[in-house]
């Protein structure tokens, strides 16, 4: 029995917590589960406007990118152009399909100098160790073309440190070759670099099992004998194209060649042996050209990609690496949602 007024010296209990309604736990959850969804779809939200935004405004740059570069170039030559001038066409560094001085870029430079009213006269200005046949003689066989539609146009070639192999090929098609006395000039002929290494692959156990369908598909292989039909067949196609080369010499310089021995040899010569042996015509430059023509102005038909690509690269580099950033929080933030559910 239970005395009152109770004893001061009786610890009193604490009746014990009522636990929460579960109908009431299940909704408070609930509420929170819903407060937490909406504040991801709200970020996610953001982060795709974000995305949005900044693709928006790349695109506006790039627009107003190539029409700041297009407006700077014409301003460039925009003086040049309505006065008489000499048309200058680079031809710098290898030769060949994707390279600096290649055939689609150099005929289209070729085109818009000889087309402009105002150019008197085009300067292939060459700097160059050669490269691809093919392309070569595809720049060479379009200025024979021109030549012979402008009449009135002459062609010059002025060599800088090199103009050898495909480069002196394209050379040859001007009217005139102009050379610093040291100047490398020549090299006419045609190269296939091969290497064996049969004894080196015997030695550490190398085994080929290369498989063909037809009995020379490998030829000149690394890892076998070579085979003197092989050898004899590979033989007549450089031959052959270096009669091509040859052909193509002969024709551009004619009677000034002085042809012995070692002309189509590939030997290269200075520009001052080049002059004499009539592999070239004088020494001079861009501007002792321009100054013997009686032109006060030059004008770069040049196709030069360079400087846009790599704009255009580290322009992509940022955006890439700014969207990939985007993306990869957004599905954080998707399976962050799709834990919760």
């Amino acid at each position: 029995m239970s005395s009152w007024p109770p004893n001061p010296n009786t610890p009193q209990q604490t009746p014990d917590p009522q636990p929460p309604h579960p109908q009431l736990a299940g909704q408070e959850w609930r509420i929170l589960e819903k407060t937490l969804l909406a504040s991801i779809e709200e970020q996610r939200r953001a982060r795709r406007w974000s995305i949005f935004f900044k693709l928006t405004t790349f695109f506006f740059f790039l627009l107003f990118f190539f029409a700041l570069a297009k407006s700077c170039g014409k301003e460039e030559n925009i003086a040049v152009n309505t006065s008489p001038h000499l048309g200058i066409v680079d031809i710098t560094g290898e030769i060949g399909e994707g390279k600096p001085a290649n055939s689609d870029d150099i005929i289209t430079a070729l085109n818009a100098a000889f087309d402009a009213s105002q150019s008197k006269a085009i300067v292939l200005n060459i700097n160059s160790p050669g490269g691809s046949p093919v392309e070569s003689d595809q720049i060479w066989q379009e200025i024979r073309r021109l030549r012979e539609l402008h009449k009135d146009k002459k062609v010059y070639a002025v060599i800088g440190d090199m103009g050898a192999s495909g480069a002196y090929y394209i050379a040859s098609a001007a009217d005139e070759i102009y050379v610093n006395p040291s100047s490398l000039v020549g090299s006419i002929g045609v190269i296939m670099p091969n290497y064996g290494v049969t004894g080196l692959a015997q030695k550490l156990g190398v085994e080929d099992r290369t498989m063909t369908a037809g009995a020379h598909k490998n030829i000149l292989s690394m890892t076998k004998p070579l085979d003197p039909f092989e050898k004899a067949h590979v033989q007549g196609v450089l031959d052959n194209v270096h009669q091509h080369f040859i052909a193509a010499v002969k024709e551009g310089r004619g009677k000034r060649l002085k042809e012995d021995a070692n002309t189509f040899s590939g030997l290269f010569w200075s520009g001052e042996q080049a002059i004499n042996l009539g592999l070239a015509d004088k020494a001079g430059s861009v501007d002792s050209l321009k100054r013997e023509l009686k032109l006060k102005d030059t004008a770069d038909y040049s196709v030069d990609r360079s400087s846009l690509e790599k704009i255009m690269g580290r322009l992509g580099t940022t955006l890439g690496v700014g969207i990939g950033a985007s993306l990869k929080s957004s599905v954080s933030d998707m399976n962050s949602q799709a834990s919760l559910k």
